[in-house]
């Protein structure tokens, strides 16, 4: 025998419920503001709606008003990183504050999966569109990018032709140095990322510039660059910079995973942090920073922050606005603790 299903409830049972017309139905639950309805009535067909469990057809009203009302979010592998939780979170809210729905795809870094997700993001008419990078480097968007608005998160267009919203990473290390400093230090080493990248080349810009800022000398003996995925480089440059003759009492990290492995050659040489040599990160990888001994003081990136950004700029700017793409520069918060 066959399993009855109950009938989804239709406009026609709210209509008839809160002894309406159809026409009247659709104009409150769409918030037509063309047609005068009393707020009474407006009450009614709202309660009636909400009684029934009646939601309206989401296709049906994506052909009728021209507008999905969704974002999408596409990425290589943020959605595979730590930091993907607060970057997708901050366009989820500031989508859903705007009566917007975000929709992900992540690509692995294909450039033909890539194609594929802005093509089916075409075909749902999405809004707008977020294109996210893992990390803070160049990227090339799929041409089709450029049927709709978007805007670019952690990445750059090679040509600087669409907007985008980026890490100050230079603003990021001038604060790690400075406080550094301003607690007293005056041979303070960097740690850095691997150089051509534009987080490596901005943090070392902001290091110089704030070591000039306070009339000291940059000093190359100071600086080593290390590859954070390859285990235990941080530890052999901690350990070469402590076994110099006058060897750095801060250093900068470019990371906070340099900095867990800098921890492990200042113990093991003896020495204390902060007492005898300072120590601060960037990224502020909470499983990281907040659990290391002492908690270590470091430099955010603004995920949340540019997840946020990314959206607003959408809803601000639905289409193209002529002139030079903004690129935005996102501040990155020193994240005080006890290595320092």
């Amino acid at each position: 025998m066959a399993r009855h299903h109950p009938r989804s409830p239709t406009i026609t049972d709210v209509a008839r419920l809160a002894d309406v017309s159809i026409t009247t139905v659709s104009f409150v639950l769409n918030e037509t503001t063309e047609r005068s309805i009393a707020d009474e009535t407006r009450r009614r067909v709202r309660a009636a709606a909400e009684e029934l469990g009646y939601r309206p057809n989401a296709a049906a009203k994506v052909l009728r008003t021209k507008r999905s009302h969704t974002i999408g979010f596409v990425a290589d592998e943020v959605a595979s990183t730590p930091f993907a939780g607060n970057t997708i979170r901050g366009a989820r809210d500031a989508a859903w504050e705007h009566g917007k729905v975000l929709i992900v795809a992540e690509t692995g870094y294909d450039a033909a999966v890539a194609a594929s997700a802005v093509d089916e993001m075409l075909e749902r008419r999405v809004e707008g569109l977020i294109f996210a990078a893992k990390y803070h480097r160049p990227v090339a968007p799929p041409p089709t990018a450029a049927h709709l608005p978007t805007v670019l998160l952690d990445c750059v267009a090679v040509d600087r032709s669409l907007p985008s919203v980026v890490p100050d990473e230079a603003g990021g290390g001038w604060t790690a140095t400075e406080a550094l400093v301003r607690k007293g230090h005056r041979r303070v080493g960097l740690i850095n990322l691997g150089p051509g990248i534009p987080a490596s080349t901005g943090r070392l810009d902001g290091y110089a510039a704030a070591l000039q800022r306070h009339g000291l000398p940059f000093d190359p003996a100071l600086v080593r660059y290390t590859d954070s995925e390859v285990p235990g480089r941080g530890y052999a440059a901690a350990l070469d910079l402590l076994a110099l003759n006058d060897p750095p009492t801060g250093i900068f990290c470019g990371n906070d995973r340099t900095a867990m492995e800098v921890y492990d050659a200042v113990k093991e040489r003896g020495l204390r942090i902060p007492d005898d040599v300072a120590v601060v990160g960037f990224d502020d990888m909470e499983i990281i920073a907040a659990h290391l001994r002492p908690p270590l003081s470091t430099v955010a990136l603004p995920h949340y922050e540019m997840g946020r950004w990314a959206v607003e700029y959408l809803i601000r700017n639905p289409e193209p606005t002529g002139g030079e793409p903004v690129q935005h520069l996102m501040p990155c918060p020193y994240v005080e603790r006890a290595s320092v």
